[in-house]
């Protein structure tokens, strides 16, 4: 599967880098809808959420879930952040390669969509 998350994950494409390990990396959208936007992608290529099958993806997706208040945390908005997985096209999904964005920095309404 090669998408623009692809690239920037072989640095075909440059991004601003906030975290990187060997399972996930994370970088700032470049459509901000927040002071803080940043995406958390798996670096092993999985389409959509919908996806998501073996025990293997269940601790990728775990240990991305702890990952995600790291960062909030390092960009100074642990209290406050809102997670968004969008699950196929109808749902909003762009890029298909499974991403979480990570949202805070301003007053987030519900519902969100």
């Amino acid at each position: 599967m090669d998408t623009i998350f692809s690239k920037i994950i072989s640095r075909e494409l440059p991004a601003d880098i906030v975290y990187e390990d060997d399972r996930c990396l994370a970088f700032r959208d470049v459509n901000p809808v927040a002071p803080m936007h940043i995406l958390l992608i798996p670096q092993e290529p999985i389409a959509m959420l919908s996806e998501v099958s073996s025990e293997d993806h269940q601790r990728l997706l775990g240990h991305m879930m702890l990952v995600a208040p790291k960062i909030a945390a390092q960009e100074g908005f642990a209290d406050a952040f809102r997670l968004v997985i969008n699950n196929g096209a109808g749902a909003g999904q762009t890029v298909f390669h499974l991403h979480l964005h990570i949202i805070g920095g301003r007053a987030l309404q519900w519902p969100p969509g």
